[in-house]
């Protein structure tokens, strides 16, 4: 496995140093937010990593190569490629044979990060069971990743286009512990709130980092969500973010949008119809979760 991995110098420099590393995404910058936000917040979430004692790995293929950190011109690349693939597990050998271009989902950063020996990652939200799920059997790759890797995925619950509902339902045979982070209810992405209450809470990083080490002391495979809800400065308002979301998935219906083109075009939809305000609170999310990922990675490195 070792000749398909390439660690950036910095991350290189941690491993031999024994310090924190956080995994982050790179769909997020190549699918997820329009050009320069995209570029602008990697960087600001690698510097928030730093800034709170852990360094960071943005992933991604290159050049037949599982990038473990990338550098400045690379995260320029990826954030103005119009040519880059969203690599899921499904995609990833297909990828790094071809030696094409792709930006990593949660599900295929999770694989490439376990392959690294990282257990923390870092993201914005994740994927679950899509609303009509049990007629499309649209169902996203995280949760099934998520059940098989040994990564805890830091986020801001699940995506609020989603069925949380039947996600949980989903998380719960899978074996995976969602913890709450200071809160007892799942935070629905641009909300801190949602109607699922959530069996676990934690109030401080250390007890986190101490479940994730049992878990994995235990062989309990798979990962966990701490679900970090977004700042309050920030979160939309529940009823206005629901109805743009019946608008938007009323439109992918219409155009038959299905598959893995449907986060990347509703989350446009959804900036189109609030006029850039679920933009400003996908970027203070992200950013609010790098904050907790690397408290969660440096409390976790010392009990290793």
């Amino acid at each position: 496995m070792k000749q398909y991995i390439e660690l950036s110098e910095e991350v290189r420099t941690a491993k031999e140093q024994g310090k924190p590393i956080v995994a982050l995404e790179s769909t997020i910058i190549s699918h997820g937010m329009p050009y320069p936000q995209n570029v602008q917040t990697a960087r600001e979430v690698e510097q928030i990593v730093r800034d709170n004692g852990a360094v960071p790995a943005t992933i991604a293929i290159v050049d037949g190569k599982i990038k473990i950190g990338l550098s400045d011109e690379e995260l320029e690349m990826f954030g103005k490629s119009s040519d880059v693939a969203k690599a899921s597990r499904r995609d990833l050998a297909y990828l790094i044979a071809t030696k094409k271009l792709g930006a990593t989902t949660v599900a295929a950063t999770m694989i490439c990060a376990e392959a690294a020996g990282i257990n923390i990652f870092v993201t914005g939200g994740i994927g679950g069971v899509h609303r009509g799920a049990e007629t499309t059997m649209d169902i996203s790759a995280d949760l099934e990743e998520l059940g098989q890797t040994n990564v805890a995925v830091i986020c801001a619950g699940a995506k609020s286009i989603l069925d949380l509902g039947l996600t949980m339902e989903y998380l719960e045979t899978k074996g995976v512990p969602v913890i709450g982070y200071q809160t007892d209810v799942l935070p629905a992405f641009y909300t801190r709130t949602s109607e699922f209450p959530l069996n676990l809470r934690s109030d401080d990083v250390e007890t986190i980092a101490s479940t994730l080490k049992v878990k994995w002391d235990l062989n309990l495979k798979g990962g966990a969500v701490i679900a970090n809800p977004i700042p309050e400065e920030y979160a939309m308002d529940e009823e206005t973010i629901n109805s743009v979301i019946e608008t938007a998935l009323k439109e992918a219906e219409e155009k038959h949008i299905s598959g893995k083109n449907v986060t990347p075009f509703m989350l446009g939809k959804v900036k189109e119809l609030t006029e850039g305000k679920s933009l400003d609170a996908n970027i203070a999310l992200v950013k609010n979760n790098a904050v907790v990922g690397a408290k969660i990675a440096v409390s976790f490195n010392t009990m290793k």
